[in-house]
């Protein structure tokens, strides 16, 4: 029984590990996002900043090409958009990962808590009889 356990306790902290790994990503991504949610709103306030007769470029590969300001705020609010899109979905996964965590973690106390009742009786036992 107590080797059962141990295979159990095996498999379920390998699972603990690859989710606290999988929730670490999730956090990582969540903050490149961040950051270019907030480079990208920092774009848009410098757009609306901008007069007709200014000049705004984007960079494709080594090339500045001149571009049009109606097509270029289009560009980045698109971005933005996005971005929050998977902000949004990157926080369900984020939520999920946890939950699944937290699931794992007390499944672990209990089998850790069983295997130390079932080491700890035959010491009773032995103890009792002598």
């Amino acid at each position: 029984m107590s080797a059962a356990l141990q295979d159990r306790l095996q498999t379920a902290s390998t699972e603990f590990q690859k989710l606290q790994n999988d929730l670490a990503g999730a956090v990582e991504a969540r903050q490149r996002l961040e950051a270019q949610l907030s480079e990208n709103e920092l774009v848009k306030q410098e757009f609306a900043q901008l007069k007709d007769s200014n000049t705004v470029y984007k960079l494709i590969g080594p090339v500045l090409v001149k571009q049009d300001h109606a097509e270029a705020k289009s560009n980045v609010e698109t971005r933005l958009e996005f971005i929050r899109g998977e902000i949004k979905r990157v926080e369900a996964q984020l939520k999920d990962l946890e939950e699944k965590s937290e699931s794992k973690k007390m499944e672990l106390v209990e089998i850790q808590t069983t295997l130390q009742q079932q080491l700890a009786s035959p010491q009773a036992t032995a103890t009792a009889v002598a």
